[in-house]
């Protein structure tokens, strides 16, 4: 029997999950990557992972990176998402964004910000799991962006 890849693909995009962007450092600009793979890990030590394609082109600048930050996306930034889940270059120039005391800045606008120091990695097949330790975070009211079926959308109050 032959396993179908992209039915497998379609199977996983029944399970809505959350967006991200994730930041690092890469000298005097900062490059982001689209992520929809952030989980917490622990609550004590403060862990969070997240997935990155080895076939990144921004590969080398997050799986050499000493730290990292997360920003948790709302409704209002699907563009945001889309534009830095393309392949090219990543730059942030044009959004609004926060310095942080850890160095990578993050998202004005997000729903939440997690600084993360790179606490391990993993191999997980065609991706690498990134495991930062939370130094600090912040956190705002707002609906979140939720990827589904291969689309956006909003989830509504429950």
């Amino acid at each position: 029997m032959t396993f179908d890849t992209k039915a497998f693909r379609q199977a996983l995009g029944a399970f809505p999950t959350g967006v991200a962007v994730v930041i690092a450092a890469d000298g005097p600009h900062p490059t982001g990557i689209t992520a929809n793979s952030f989980t917490s890990v622990s609550l004590d030590p403060p862990l969070v992972l997240w997935c990155l394609a080895k076939d990144s082109q921004r590969y080398d600048i997050f799986a050499g990176a000493p730290g990292f930050t997360i920003s948790i996306l709302g409704a209002e930034h699907r563009e945001v998402s889309a534009r830095l889940a393309r392949p090219g270059e990543h730059r942030l120039d044009g959004l609004p964004l926060i310095k942080t005391a850890l160095g990578p800045p993050a998202l004005a606008e997000a729903l939440a910000v997690f600084e993360c120091r790179h606490h391990d990695s993993k191999d997980g097949g065609d991706h690498t799991i990134l495991i930062g330790e939370v130094v600090r975070f912040l956190r705002r009211e707002g609906e979140p962006l939720v990827f589904h079926g291969g689309r956006y959308g909003a989830l509504s109050a429950i």
